[in-house]
């Protein structure tokens, strides 16, 4: 166990002194390390402190503080990027993990956790009271969690790419389960306590490798796993695959429908059209702009799990798409931790509340690094889903035809077979780790369940939809919803939809190019609510309602819009064994007959958000 110290301005049994930079200039600040902070339950968190210097003295305060509350181990950015602008900065290791306390509970305290770091942080002599958080993913969450403790000095947060409302999306996706989760939980087993041990820490390493044994090993029982020596950490990643309604068991960290537990405070949301939480963000800003009094601002970029660059994947978005986002964030906290507007009234992301990436007008060369420029611009607007934009409907059609045109035909459907031992391998998208991202709907050497260099349309449980080459430019932004009527030979069965761009063939891709824009799920036995099963009468007709990724994008002239459906998209999603057993405990796999309805009584179809040309 570390020593326990106590924090003094004037006196620190463990000083370093380092040089950081940010913005241009060079500051030096002291850090004192692995200062225990007291829970209420009597669990010690270890914290970093880092105090700016000026003329050779430490600025003792009191000042705004920035805070990060991590699982992934502290380190010195935001110290380096805040202290040389005034601010104290405070990076904690989260309950059990680091040099920190207690047992890894993966977020189930850290609203009491954040509340007790944030009233301790605001007692120090070099606090003046005024907290601001910052950093992405967990560390997003955590912020979210410790402004729905109410703490009364928690002034502002910036969460970027939160991982938070997990029974909504963030893991739990229309009934399905993200087994992005499963690999997160093994690989940070590889950095628990018990990795202290040298010993435990070469067979957590060990098995952490093992990631897509986990993955093609489905369920994953108690007791039997390598994770058994890490009983905690087995014990989560079971609880999470076992509970797949929207209920209590995901209450901790639901916003959305405790929207009103938030503290009321300028919060600022940043997020990626490719960020595995991308539904989760622009969602949880509706919500609090909703309710909040206090400014909301909201910026999407083009971005995966980590924002501000301009390309990712297989796919260029120019070099508009890259932010400094480190300068951006220091303008909000100089606004609301400095009372501060001198920038922030010329910083163009806060012009408006909401500032959008629009992918799409780059003219689709390959790029000197062998990537398709995409392209793309920014968008300012007063709120998100934009006022403007226009639900549409686009039709699927007998032939793989995509039209605004409702199907006539009274009878008219596509059936195929899903096989849960071999399901449509994950291209890309929304997720994080592997191929992630902007991917073409291709297999190769990169995709480790599809290594053949062949399209993923030629599978014939597959169905594509897709209109003609396009007569004039067409911009969407929004969320994006398919709707469809289909029947089952299985009482439970998946429904999946993918959205794409599809670029013709040129002299630089020969084979075209079917880019991913976002894709979803449905659960049927969570067709009518994300709290309750209810299982299907095999062969009845049923309405299914599949929420996709948000997407901003223009298809230009001469591209077409493409929707695949099927019924698995694995790894992004656990397999549906079509059996009707309980989640992570099934033994059987069956085939399902699948039929899919685009006739005039049952028109499936897509809702696109469809922006006005001009606009």
């Amino acid at each position: 166990m570390p020593p326990r110290l106590s924090l003094s301005v004037g006196v620190c049994l463990l000083v370093i002194l380092l040089t950081g930079r940010a913005s241009g200039d060079t500051a030096t600040y002291e850090v004192q390390s692995n200062v225990m902070i007291p829970m209420r339950d009597g669990v010690q968190l270890a914290a970093d402190i880092y105090l700016p210097r000026k003329d050779g003295k430490v600025l003792g305060g009191p000042l705004p503080v920035v805070l990060t509350r991590t699982p992934y181990g502290k380190g010195t950015s935001e110290a380096r990027a805040y202290t040389p602008h005034g601010f104290a900065v405070v990076a904690q290791d989260t309950r059990g993990r680091g040099k920190s306390e207690g047992t890894w509970t993966w977020m189930t305290t850290d609203r009491e956790d954040g509340y007790d770091t944030l009233e301790w942080i605001a007692k120090q002599p070099w606090s003046n009271g005024k907290i601001g958080m910052t950093g992405n993913s967990y560390v997003g969450a955590t912020q979210h969690l410790a402004a729905m403790s109410q703490s009364p000095h928690l002034t502002t947060v910036i969460p970027s790419n939160p991982s938070i409302n997990h029974g909504i999306g963030s893991v739990i996706y229309g009934g399905a389960f993200r087994l992005r989760v499963v690999n997160w939980v093994v690989g940070n087993a590889a950095n628990s306590s018990l990795s202290r041990d040298p010993a435990y820490k070469e067979a957590l390493q060990r098995q952490a490798g093992q990631k897509e044994y986990y993955l093609t090993h489905m369920p994953l029982r108690r007791g039997t796993t390598p994770l058994r020596i890490i009983p905690e950490y087995e014990n989560m990643i079971v609880d999470m695959l076992e509970h797949r309604r929207n209920d209590e068991f995901w209450r901790f960290s639901n916003i959305i429908d405790y929207v009103d537990e938030h503290k009321d405070i300028p919060v600022f949301m940043v997020g990626g059209w490719y960020d595995l939480f991308s539904t989760s963000t622009t969602e949880t800003y509706m919500a609090l702009k909703e309710t909040n009094k206090a400014p909301t601002h909201l910026i999407m970029g083009p971005w995966p799990h980590s924002p501000g660059g301009r390309s990712h994947a297989q796919v260029d978005f120019g070099p508009d798409a890259a932010v400094n986002m480190g300068s951006v964030n220091r303008v909000w906290f100089d606004r609301w931790l400095n009372n501060d507007e001198t920038e922030f009234g010329k910083n163009v992301p806060f012009r408006t509340p909401v500032r959008l990436f629009v992918m799409g007008t780059g003219d689709g060369h390959k790029t000197e690094d062998g990537k398709l420029y995409h392209g793309g611009y920014w968008r300012d607007a007063p709120d998100y889903p934009l006022p403007e934009a226009v639900e549409t409907n686009y039709y699927l059609h007998t032939g793989g035809e995509l039209t605004p045109d409702k199907p006539a035909a009274p009878t008219a459907s596509t059936t195929y077979q899903f096989d849960p031992s071999d399901p449509v391998p994950t291209v890309g998208g929304c997720i994080v780790g592997g191929v992630s991202g902007a991917w073409n709907q291709w297999g190769g050497k990169h995709v480790w369940n599809a290594k053949e260099p062949m399209p993923l349309s030629m599978r014939n449980d597959v169905l594509v939809f897709t209109t003609p080459p396009l007569e004039k430019d067409t911009t969407i932004v929004g969320p994006i919803t398919v709707k469809l009527w289909a029947t089952s030979s299985a009482i439970d069965t998946d429904f999946t939809a993918k959205l794409l761009d599809v670029y013709p063939s040129t002299k630089e891709f020969p084979d075209g190019f079917d880019l991913i824009m976002g894709d979803g799920i449905i659960r049927a036995r969570y067709r009518e609510s994300d709290k309750e099963e209810t299982f299907m009468t095999p062969g009845e007709t049923y309405e299914f309602e599949i929420k996709l990724d948000p997407c901003s994008n223009v298809f230009k002239k001469g591209h077409r819009i493409r929707v695949d459906i099927s019924s698995s998209n694995f790894p992004r999603f656990d397999v549906n064994p079509n059996s009707g057993e309980p989640a992570n405990d099934y033994r059987q796999k069956i085939i399902a007959t699948n039929t899919i309805f685009h006739n005039s009584e049952h028109p499936s179809h897509i809702i696109l958000p469809l922006v006005p040309a001009g606009e």
